[in-house]
């Protein structure tokens, strides 16, 4: 089903709706459609922190302790 029949047969069955029916999907509608421009939102975030460069610094930071500067050893 393309985007414009289903878009024409909600526009169908809420216009049998009464108002106060029709006032609930439109609210519905804008529920996921901010739910939606969260996701992505979110998703451009993801995808510029994963692009970023900013800590690339901790891929060449040299290790400053090893296991053998451990005075204790735990063993749970």
């Amino acid at each position: 089903m393309t985007k414009q029949i289903i878009i024409e047969r909600t526009l169908k069955a809420i216009n049998q709706l009464p108002e106060d029916k029709a006032e609930e999907i439109s609210d519905f509608a804008d529920f996921v459609f901010k739910k939606y421009e969260e996701q992505e939102l979110s998703k451009g975030i993801q995808k510029l922190a994963s692009e970023s460069n900013a800590f690339d610094f901790l891929e060449t930071e040299e290790e400053l302790y090893t296991v053998s500067d451990l005075k204790v050893v735990y063993n749970g």
